[in-house]
């Protein structure tokens, strides 16, 4: 449960969880070895040279309280000078204490000196933040006593914090730019791959480290053989259209010449009828065996091409409802050929199944979606993905009788849309009733 709570607030992307991999090691080493040295060493070295100015201002304390009164100042001008302290004796006004809010060691010097010294007044660290300043009370009156910090505590004790995250924070930006480097081909292998998804063919070097050269290399060669076996397969069906093309030639001409008595006319017309619909169904296969294999892609107007494809679906005797497109100015990449055909077929299915159609176009992020939606019978939600196959014609949920489709129209439409990077929906229109289809494409 807290590992899919956690898994919400990280990063997805693989830039994003490599530098969160190499950032959080540095961080916490770095913290730890902070606080464990400021803790442990510094507070020990502090009590450890403090231990040793009580000893000396022991001293001071012993001298005025143990020689007569006239020795004293001779004494302690002694032991200033060896001790390189200043001393004075008989001071009106006692020392304060006084510690910045980030003196660390102040607090520890502070503690010491009233554990081991008796009559300490107060210590002050503010006035002069490389000195300490305290007062004892003594039998002979207030004792003064100013030193040197670093006598208490180790000198400039944050040049090492501030050299540890500076060499911490230097390191880490090579690192951060280290790692950019390596992710930089996988990122744009990552990037060909998915315009090759869209049907557009980007150029791809070779680079990066080993596992990445073999992963660019296994790409390339996939993209290859895809590429050769398109062409193949256009090639082997432009071949099977001209060999069935010729013979239907023949046969139509062979019908027109026969010299036939008025009753057999229209056994004539019959066949003749017989071959336009295989010519159609041999134009059909073909569009969907070629789709876009051989079209450039390239940018487009969407709302353009949505609206050309209105005007032919009117002509053709379509009556569109409605036609919603956004404001905004819609463009993408794609080959327009294979979109338009996509487009007549969702509207010729529409005019064949329906008597209206309504035609709507939604933006989102990363996807633009075309909405073909009509008033026939719809296709029942079971039989939805048998519709998006080659040659399926649902007798029992469109109607077959009110046109002569081979059962291509969503196929194509389907491959259209996978070859632009995103697919071909079915559902139910709420607007009017019958079979919405969204053919999606990603921007």
């Amino acid at each position: 449960m807290f590992f899919d709570w956690l898994k919400t607030y990280l990063p997805r992307g693989l830039y994003g969880r490599a530098a969160l991999i190499l950032l959080v090691p540095v961080v916490v080493i770095q913290l730890v070895v902070m606080i464990a040295f400021s803790q442990r060493y510094f507070q020990d070295v502090t009590r450890q040279l403090t231990q040793g100015v009580v000893a000396e201002i022991g001293l001071y304390v012993a001298a005025v309280e143990g020689l007569p009164e006239a020795q004293i100042p001779l004494a302690l001008e002694e032991m200033d000078a060896r001790l390189r302290f200043t001393s004075r004796l008989g001071d009106p006004t006692p020392v304060t204490d006084q510690r910045s809010w980030d003196d660390i060691t102040g607090r520890v010097i502070a503690a010491e000196l009233r554990d081991g010294l008796d009559g300490v007044e107060g210590v002050d660290f503010a006035s002069d933040p490389r000195r300490v300043q305290l007062s004892v009370l003594t039998a002979h009156g207030r004792l003064t006593v100013d030193l040197p910090r670093r006598r208490a505590s180790a000198s400039n004790p944050h040049q090492l914090l501030v050299l540890t995250a500076l060499t911490g924070g230097l390191m880490t930006l090579i690192a951060f730019i280290f790692l950019r480097n390596q992710l930089r081909p996988i990122r744009h292998l990552a990037r060909v791959a998915e315009a090759f998804g869209r049907g557009e063919n980007k150029p791809y070097r070779l680079a990066g480290a080993l596992e990445v050269r073999s992963a660019g290399a296994a790409f390339l060669n996939m993209r290859a053989r895809i590429e050769r076996q398109i062409e193949q397969r256009t090639l082997m069906l432009s071949g099977v259209s001209h060999d069935l093309r010729t013979p239907l030639t023949r046969i139509r001409l062979g019908l027109s010449m026969l010299d036939v008595p008025e009753a057999d006319e229209a056994e004539i017309k019959a066949m003749q009828s017989d071959l336009d619909e295989m010519e159609k169904l041999i134009d059909t296969f073909l569009d969907f065996a070629r789709a876009d294999a051989t079209e450039e892609p390239k940018r487009l107007d969407l709302k353009t091409l949505m609206r050309d494809a209105v005007t032919r679906a009117e002509r053709a005797g379509s009556v569109i409802e409605a036609v919603i497109l956004p404001e905004e100015a819609v463009e993408l990449t794609g080959r327009p050929a294979a979109l338009s055909r996509a487009l007549d077929n969702l509207l010729s299915n529409a005019r064949r199944y329906g008597t209206h159609t309504r035609l709507s176009l939604t933006l989102f992020e990363r996807a633009a979606v075309i909405s073909v939606e009509d008033d026939g019978p719809g296709i029942a939600q079971e039989a939805r993905d048998r519709a998006l196959q080659p040659f399926v014609r649902l007798d029992a949920a469109r109607n077959q009788n009110r046109g002569s489709g081979v059962g291509l129209g969503l196929a194509i439409a389907h491959d259209v849309a996978r070859r632009h990077g995103g697919t071909l929906r079915l559902g139910e229109s709420e607007a009017l009733g019958g079979l919405k289809a969204d053919l999606v494409l990603a921007r």
